[in-house]
């Protein structure tokens, strides 16, 4: 662990050179990578630097504990080095889970994709208080929703919607959200009263940049169509929505949100970029596992994540096994405490690894 710190030391004090040369003042995108790579490292440098004061201190007071005489420096000495030795065990311990290595996909910005599965009707209206949660967490976290594609129903629920998320370390965060969401509830169109279950899906794509995915225009076939809303109705009397169809994948992106032809293209290159740049990162992970655990399963209720219980105000997540009695509160995007919890999972996982 030492030999790490002392790395990381060392390359603060490389970034720290590096940020205070002009010739790094004059290229703005090296400096900002720069200083993000600092800043990154320098709560883990002055944690250490406490860490290495703590224990000379310590051997300070067992130095004054073999060799003073003086009864009133010896009690000082041990109620010091009880206090320190505290003190020396909690830091190792974050020190430890600081030298995890981060997920280099957490601080990218992200595209999410949510889809009715199983359920009807109900099933799209799920979607779309999901798709209302995630507005409210974004909120609150001082990022920016812009929705990129969506299939409306004329219920006020989504077959789909996709809306990218930009802002700070969005993506270690939201990818939490990828899997099934099942929910329990009586239906609005429900007569009778009986609960039903329904389920959406939820995609987590970390946004891709032009650099990461290189596409070859050669590649893409464009289609223009005119725009039509719920029930199929034309909602726009020109050609302006966009069908982009990658040929290598036949993955196709739709976007008619936008009555500009131009920004509906942009959308959905947006989104078709970031659907290749996780195709790209899922074939890399799937070298280094045996099992690969796919983000998204059919939309099948069984393969659940999470599950939204109405008439008990309950939401629990079977990853964690963590529930809370705050289904009102969680829809208003009030997420934070799975997320944390998952985050504490992941970090521990990645520590036992480290370990083998």
């Amino acid at each position: 662990m030492i030999e790490q710190l002392e790395k990381i030391v060392q390359r603060h004090q490389e970034l720290t050179q590096k940020l205070s040369d002009p010739e790094t003042m004059n290229k703005p995108a090296l400096f900002r990578d720069l200083a993000k790579e600092a800043a990154d490292l320098a709560e883990t440098v002055q944690l250490y630097s406490d860490y290495k004061k703590w224990r000379s201190d310590l051997e300070n007071d067992k130095a004054i504990i073999q060799n003073e005489t003086d009864s009133d420096l010896l009690e000082l000495a041990k109620s010091e080095m009880a206090e320190l030795e505290t003190k020396i065990a909690l830091v190792e311990e974050q020190l430890k889970t600081m030298l995890i290595p981060k997920d280099p996909q957490d601080s990218r910005n992200a595209v999410v994709e949510i889809r009715a599965g199983t359920g009807g009707d109900e099933a799209g209206l799920f979607a779309g208080d999901l798709f209302r949660m995630y507005q409210h967490f974004a909120e609150k976290n001082g990022w920016k929703l812009e929705v990129l594609s969506s299939n409306a129903q004329g219920i006020g629920g989504f077959r789909e919607v996709i809306f990218s998320l930009t802002g700070k370390d969005v993506f270690g965060k939201i990818k939490f959200e990828g899997g099934v969401h099942r929910v329990q509830r009586v239906p609005a169109t429900e007569a009778n009263g009986r609960i039903h279950t329904s389920a959406a899906t939820v995609a987590v794509l970390p946004e891709a940049k032009e650099i990461d995915v290189d596409i070859d225009p050669n590649d893409l076939r464009i289609d223009v169509f005119r725009s039509s809303g719920p029930g199929g109705q034309s909602v726009n009397t020109t050609d302006s929505a966009v069908r982009v169809t990658h040929l290598p994948t036949g993955m196709v992106v739709s976007c008619q949100d936008e009555k500009s032809q131009h920004k509906n293209k942009a959308k959905a290159l947006k989104v078709l970029r970031a659907r290749l740049y996780d195709k790209a990162m899922e074939e890399e992970r799937a070298k280094l596992t045996a099992q690969r655990r796919s983000m998204v399963s059919t939309g099948d209720r069984s393969a659940k994540i999470r599950t939204y219980n109405y008439p008990q105000n309950r939401v629990t997540d079977h990853r964690i096994g963590l529930t809370l009695y705050q289904l009102d509160q969680v829809l208003q995007g009030k997420i934070d405490e799975f997320i944390e919890q998952l985050q504490l999972t992941e970090r521990a996982e990645r520590l036992e690894a480290m370990k083998q």
